[in-house]
């Protein structure tokens, strides 16, 4: 694992490199490459997980000098891609001097059959070509900018500003996707220049043409449809394929521990991790000061007991809340919605005091379906037409206040998926932003499309399915992953995601729709096996999700929050006053427009800082 920076025809030194320091503080490297008429610097932060040695350093050199990899990640299966190398001497035993070989064997269309969380750049020097890849789901974020005859990549946006010092720009389209949505998708970023490689997605850089000849290509491997025979066990074999996939994320030289809710997700992978460990793990929870539903200590600290794991905690309260947004707003480097990065703050940073490694139970709601707007989308398909009409005239006049209700309400009855899809997920209405903004055009519908028409969703049955797909590689990678990836590497913590492991992945999407999600169940496959591994007491919990109860505390602080965004002339001259007041009072009068507060303030300190 590691923090990766590159350029072509732009100079940086180990000095640059000390921004990302926090992605990997055993090691800096940096080496220098004349390809053609360009010259290339390679540089990189390690953070030592698999292979300790002076072997798994990087930059990395393929023994004939002709290809080089900077890589931030870990492939989980890179012992199994070794038995294809026998011909070649390794040095050590790191994954990344496996994906050198492999790649240099295979080529680069090869990346397909890596199991694992990446960002790299490869260099064939005999070919004159560089290569950026960025993992299947996303978990690990990958940044450009072109500008002429320079390229300049970097896992986190500080290094490429540092390095490119002319002046960089906001998209305002770009701001208006984001208030859309609550997040930017890949390719966008708040600046106009700058880039994201989008999820499975690998571009190519033809280093013979002076101008760069930009190939982008998306890798990921045709998926086989499961052939189960009637009456096999299936949720044994989804059991194999979860622990086989935990047991493939411990890989590692260094302790890994566990990050842990009150949950069946990360309650599931601590089971597994725990069987499948020699020692006794740790796990961290963090809470709220104060009676809140959203403190699950009390939980997580009774499946810690009952799994036999070591259990720290935090709590939190809102003044931590407030003098935190701002710098996790400077670490995550893109303004998000999501209250959850708050606790993840205080979570990553607890435990990094005590290892190096730690595994989650993200990534399990998106494929198994587990957030209310898929069931949601499974009645409104049920629902006759001339009932969804009444509805849509009758809601505006209930005083219905819920933000969940209320936008659901307005994609009842729309027949088109991307639409449909955009109407429930959207953070902000057309109107809003327009009133925010005055100019301003969203980009959201033409991303979601894309990513619709490039997995063929057509092809998938049922609506509901094709909704989790496209959440599975979107808002999933560049919103819940994107935050975790960096404000955990921020502390020096490896965070990785065994629920979404390919095969796993897989094996998930090619299963019946009735086995993930039905009227009033969800998760069901997962449910099932979690019955067989966890008592029944953390079975029958109430779920809950990872976030802060920031509903109370902006109505209770409403003033502070008012004076802050109101009190800076950046802010204001972008979004404006009298909107963001509004939104503020609504939230007041009774409207949960929490999500909207958080990203407006993440705004703010954005603008601060950037």
């Amino acid at each position: 694992m590691c923090g990766i920076l590159g350029a072509v025809n732009k100079h940086f030194d180990e000095s640059t490199l000390t921004l990302i320091n926090h992605r990997g503080p055993d090691s800096l490297g940096v080496k220098k490459f004349e390809v053609g008429t360009h010259k290339v610097l390679l540089g990189m932060t390690r953070l030592a997980i698999v292979d300790l040695s002076e072997a798994g350093k990087q930059p990395m050199m393929s023994s004939c000098g002709n290809y080089a990899i900077i890589f931030n990640g870990e492939i989980y299966n890179h012992m199994q891609l070794r038995e294809k190398l026998l011909e070649t001497e390794f040095k050590g035993h790191s994954d990344t001097e496996t994906v050198l070989y492999y790649l240099k064997k295979f080529g680069i269309d090869a990346v397909k059959d890596f199991n694992g969380i990446f960002g790299f750049s490869f260099l064939d020097i005999s070919a004159r070509k560089i290569f950026l890849a960025r993992d299947i789901f996303g978990v690990k974020p990958l940044y450009y900018l072109v500008r002429g005859e320079s390229l300049v990549f970097s896992s986190e946006i500080r290094t490429i500003k540092n390095i490119e010092n002319q002046t960089l720009s906001i998209d305002e389209d770009n701001l208006a996707t984001l208030l859309k949505l609550r997040y930017l998708p890949s390719p966008l970023t708040l600046y106009a220049q700058i880039n994201k490689i989008k999820p499975g997605h690998y571009i190519s850089v033809d280093l013979e043409n002076p101008h760069f000849d930009i190939i982008e290509k998306y890798f990921v491997k045709p998926q086989k449809k499961q052939n189960i025979p009637i009456g096999y066990p299936i949720v044994e074999m989804y059991g194999k394929y979860l622990d086989e996939a935990v047991k493939r994320q411990l890989m590692a030289d260094v302790e890994v521990g566990i990050l842990l809710s009150g949950g069946i997700d990360s309650a599931v992978i601590a089971a597994l991790a725990q069987k499948n460990s020699k020692k006794k793990l740790k796990a961290f929870t963090i809470g709220f000061e104060g009676d809140y539903e959203e403190d699950e200590i009390e939980q997580a600290e009774k499946t810690a007991e009952i799994l036999g794991l070591e259990h720290y905690s935090k709590k939190i309260n809102f003044t931590d809340f407030l003098s935190i947004i701002k710098e996790t707003t400077r670490i995550i480097e893109e303004p998000l919605a999501t209250t959850s990065s708050i606790p993840m703050y205080f979570l990553a940073q607890m435990a990094s005091s005590h290892v190096k490694v730690v595994l989650t139970g993200q990534g399990a709601d998106e494929p198994l379906g587990g957030y209310q707007k898929y069931q949601g989308e499974l009645i409104s398909q049920r629902i006759p037409r001339g009932l969804i009409n009444l509805s849509k005239k009758i809601i505006p006049y209930t005083g219905i206040k819920s933000e969940k209700i209320l936008r659901a309400s307005k994609s009842l009855g729309e027949p088109e998926d991307i639409k449909r899809f955009l109407n429930v997920s959207s953070l902000f209405s057309n109107d809003e932003i327009g009133r925010l903004l005055k100019v301003g055009n969203s980009k959201a519908s033409g991303l979601i499309e894309y990513f619709y028409n490039l997995l063929d969703l057509k092809q998938k049955k049922y609506s509901v399915e094709r909704m989790m797909a496209l959440d599975t590689r979107m808002n999933l990678a560049d919103d819940l992953l994107l935050y975790t990836d960096k404000i955990s590497m921020n502390f020096s913590l490896e965070c990785r995601v065994p629920m979404l492991d390919l095969e796993l992945v897989n094996f998930i999407e090619s299963l019946p729709i009735d086995q993930r999600i039905k009227i009033g169940k969800s998760k069901i496959i997962h449910k099932k096996f979690a019955k067989e591994i966890l008592p029944l007491e953390i079975i029958n919990r109430k779920k809950m999700a990872f976030q802060s109860p920031t509903n109370f505390w902006f109505k209770k602080h409403h003033k502070v929050i008012t004076e802050l965004l109101l009190g800076s002339s950046a802010f204001t001259n972008i979004l404006d006053e009298k909107e963001v007041k509004a939104i503020i009072n609504q939230h007041i009068e009774g409207y949960n427009r929490e999500k909207q507060i958080f990203l407006m303030l993440s705004v703010y300190y954005w603008l601060e800082y950037f």
